[in-house]
């Protein structure tokens, strides 16, 4: 399953004008930074260790005039960045979900790796305001995480939290998140009182419980899980 996805549009690395455009973009940032912004920071992380070290000083510069809404003079980190897409190549890059597990797929084989960390910058600055700041920050970290770009990347963008699609959805929204933990139908306008999350936090630990039927080697998390969605609820 696809959750988020960006295809950059880029001039062949060969070529004499450096160019860079912007295609599809499917970029969910609601809450910041969202799956997309994870994409983005995941991109940047990959490209980051192969950008000559005088480009990767530019992009610092370029995230921070992106991330404070300036105007962007052209060139930058020596590519234009345009609207035009005509005679560029495309690298498309997604973050998946195979089951609950996350991972990215990267495609740099046609692009310089300079490149598609600009095309995840310029992306990030076309976002709405109120996701950048978050989304440029987890970009900061991104440009020198300096290691592979896996399971542990993801738990520090994502605050601590594991690298699987439940941790991915209790990030982005934590109220439906405790809701569908502890099976409780409704939304965030119409919230169950403390009362009936407490009975029904009991209910499912009991049933986690080995003693009860509950499998051992998963009880620690399947209780950690259903005390945090508790806590999300009663806090709420």
């Amino acid at each position: 399953m696809i959750l988020a996805e960006l295809v950059v549009h880029h001039s062949r690395p060969i070529a004499p004008t450096r160019r860079i455009a912007l295609g599809e973009r499917d970029l969910p940032v609601d809450p910041a930074p969202g799956a997309g912004g994870l994409l983005l920071a995941g991109i940047v992380a990959h490209s980051a260790p192969n950008v000559e070290s005088d480009l990767r000083e530019g992009l610092v510069g370029l995230i921070d005039d992106l991330d404070h809404g300036f105007r962007i003079p052209q060139p930058r980190v020596k590519h234009r960045f345009q609207a035009d897409r005509v005679g560029l190549l495309r690298s498309t890059h997604r973050l998946l979900a195979d089951g609950n597990n996350l991972s990215f797929e990267f495609d740099d084989d046609y692009g310089r790796a300079v490149q598609q960390a600009l095309g995840a910058v310029y992306a990030a600055g076309s976002l709405p305001e109120h996701a950048r700041g978050p989304v440029f920050e987890a970009i900061r970290v991104a440009l020198v995480w300096g290691r592979p770009v896996d399971g542990q990347f993801v738990s520090e963008i994502m605050g601590g939290r594991l690298a699987s699609l439940d941790d991915l959805k209790s990030w982005n929204d934590p109220f439906s998140w405790a809701m569908e933990i502890l099976e409780i139908e409704g939304t965030s306008d119409d919230a169950p009182n403390k009362r009936a999350v407490q009975r029904r936090f009991r209910t499912l630990l009991r049933d986690a419980h080995p003693d009860h039927g509950g499998l051992t080697d998963e009880a620690a998390a399947r209780i950690a899980e259903l005390t945090e969605a508790r806590d999300i609820l009663i806090t709420k």
